[in-house]
């Protein structure tokens, strides 16, 4: 897939997911464990492929920011960001808005700038809650609060 995407020169991203999904969703659940196989298929750092860095499942590694800078700019090729609820009602569709939980978002995309990552930032909420409120309001609060918070 590697080489039909480097002719179409369209870069792929490796998205860590939560640990929690390892049993049904995902076999890569750390940042680390994504750049080795971008560092085991790319080992030139061609641009072509990278890491997809979604908060709600790498918030809690201790090694996050040391990964964050192992991957450099040409390893960080998207940024999504939402919150961690504390409690989660459903691990799949109860992301938060960001600022109402427990994800430090402002300190990883500050790495994750730091790189020189000047793509945006994607909202993913998740969220039966929100998919349940006025469409006008979720982007009203998604803008005030990728304005205040990440």
């Amino acid at each position: 897939m590697l080489d039909y995407a480097k002719q179409a020169n369209l870069p792929l991203a490796i998205e860590p997911l939560h640990p929690a999904y390892a049993a049904d969703r995902a076999c890569v659940n750390t940042t680390k464990q994504a750049l080795d196989i971008c560092d085991r298929l790319d080992p030139g750092r061609t641009g072509m492929l990278g890491v997809a860095l979604d908060v709600y499942h790498i918030w809690w590694d201790p090694e996050l920011m040391g990964q964050i800078a192992r991957a450099g700019k040409d390893r960080l090729l998207a940024f999504h960001v939402c919150d961690w609820l504390v409690p989660t009602k459903d691990i799949l569709n109860d992301r938060g808005m960001m600022g109402d939980g427990v994800i430090d978002i402002k300190s990883v995309r500050q790495a994750v700038e730091a790189q020189g990552f000047a793509g945006y930032s994607e909202i993913e909420i998740f969220s039966n809650d929100w998919w349940g409120k006025p469409m006008d309001e979720v982007l009203r609060t998604c803008i005030a609060r990728h304005r205040t918070v990440v």
